[in-house]
């Protein structure tokens, strides 16, 4: 099982502020945690290699349905694999990941949190990681903000993404490995109410217009904050923290 998460620890927002950011604590463990009580073996990887790091805003007890216990026993899970640590993280480059070969891992997994939105949505190294995964129709899953990452796929991602940075609005690409896929991530209505979270800042642009304008048919729960997954071909994609777990299971029907 391969993860990849951000090397950002903050997101550019428009009008030259930033967001302190990094991945979500339940988004990469609960998931994480499932796998590995299965036996599955992980690796973790970076585009750049660096220690990723943890948005401490998410490390609250509401992301775990209340419960204190269960929110330490998955930090106490992240410090164990030392992911956050400069010095003993065990995470590899992007890079490193290709030279050694795409065909060791079954599935691959992108958390969220807003780090995703700096550097994985036009990574070249993780665009060429999921376009093999796409081929080989190899489990690919993503929750909240991480199904940003499936525009790295596209032929000129840096350019779709500053369209859409500088208007609102992106030329639809004449193609798409996921164009037509039915897909899910954080909602417009959801960036809309978690926006004091951003402290007076206010993103370029959200995921959700994003995947559509790049041609993924895209659908939202009824309520906003509830678990909501979706599975397309070899794509599994959750709405927002709550749906973490429930891609998890999914993941772990997949390996079976």
């Amino acid at each position: 099982m391969l993860i990849v998460l951000s090397d950002a620890d903050h997101l550019d927002l428009k009008d030259g502020k930033t967001l302190s950011t990094g991945f979500y604590l339940n988004e990469l463990m609960q998931p994480v945690k499932a796998l590995l009580d299965a036996g599955h073996q992980i690796t973790f990887a970076t585009p750049q290699g660096r220690a990723p790091t943890l948005d401490r805003s998410s490390a609250d007890p509401m992301y775990f349905g209340g419960d204190v216990e269960a929110l330490r026993a998955h930090q106490a899970l992240l410090d164990k694999l030392a992911l956050t640590s400069a010095e003993k993280s065990p995470v590899l480059s992007l890079a490193r990941i290709e030279q050694t070969g795409y065909d060791r891992y079954d599935a691959v997994y992108i958390p969220g949190g807003h780090a995703p939105m700096q550097d994985l949505l036009n990574s070249p190294a993780l665009g060429r990681l999921l376009s093999d995964f796409h081929a080989k129709n190899k489990t690919t899953a993503l929750v909240c903000h991480g199904p940003i990452a499936l525009l790295s796929t596209l032929p000129d991602a840096a350019r779709f993404t500053a369209q859409l940075a500088a208007g609102g609005r992106a030329s639809k690409p004449a193609q798409w490995i996921y164009a037509g896929y039915q897909v899910t991530v954080i909602s417009n209505q959801e960036e809309t109410i978690a926006k004091p979270q951003l402290k007076g800042g206010e993103m370029k642009f959200y995921p959700q217009t994003a995947l559509e304008q790049a041609g993924a048919r895209y659908s939202s729960n009824t309520t906003p904050w509830t678990s909501k997954v979706v599975v397309d071909r070899e794509l599994i994609t959750g709405q927002n923290p709550a749906s973490a777990a429930d891609v998890g299971k999914e993941l772990l029907r997949r390996l079976k």
